[in-house]
Formats: C-alpha cells, structure tokens, sequence
C-alpha cells in the first residue's frame, strides 16, 4: 500500500475535537466555531449568519455541524445560505470535521460551522 502525505495549501486542517472544544490547525478553540481558508473564529451558532453570509463567493461548500447528533437547522438559514449563493450540507460535528479535512485535502473550496459535541 502507497501512503501519501496530506499536505493543506490554505486552510488550516481539523485536528480534533470533543466535550466543547475543537483543535485546528493545533490551536484548541472553546465552544462553536467557523473556519475556512480566511482562517478561524467563534460563531455564535444558528442565529449568527452573518459570519456565513460573508462566504457566498468564497466556498462552493459550507458543512454545518449540528453538534453531537444530526438534527434540522433552522429552514429561514438553510433559505438565506442557499440564497446567497452557498451549498449547504448539515450533518453532526463528528461527521463534519471528517468531510471537511478530506475536501480540503483535495484543495476545495469549503468552509465548516460547528457547533461543539
């Protein structure tokens, strides 16, 4: 088997994450988080769209992260998001972070909010 190095050009990977914390780029950041090539923040979850809002034209893709289990965002976002240009695709946290490291291995162009599991 032929092992490759991942290597990330712009965004910094997802290194980890658990009980209301994620590690990127190998700094821990508390509670929900938004992070693309344009770098890492705080987000103040569903109701702070502004933050997302600012992507549209920057990613193809946003990977919401529902947190610990999946669940619905609320549909007015997912119609705001999805007007503005951004495919959205909501999955749990755990899920997201996975996809999210792949996609940017292969040099996409993505962004993930987060809620903390």
């Amino acid at each position: 088997m032929r092992l490759n190095e991942v290597s990330f050009s712009d965004a910094q990977p997802i290194d980890g994450y658990g009980a209301g914390f994620f590690r990127i780029g190998g700094q821990v950041h508390q509670g929900a988080v938004l992070t693309s090539a344009a770098g890492t923040s705080a987000w103040g979850g569903y109701a702070d769209d502004a933050p997302l809002l600012a992507l549209a034209g920057e990613v193809d893709v946003l990977f919401i992260g529902t947190g610990a289990e999946i669940a619905h965002i609320p549909a007015d976002l997912r119609k705001t998001l999805e007007g503005a240009g951004l495919g959205v695709e909501v999955m749990n946290s755990p899920a997201a972070c996975r996809t999210y490291n792949v996609l940017l291995s292969e040099g996409r162009r993505i962004a993930m909010a987060a809620l903390a599991v």
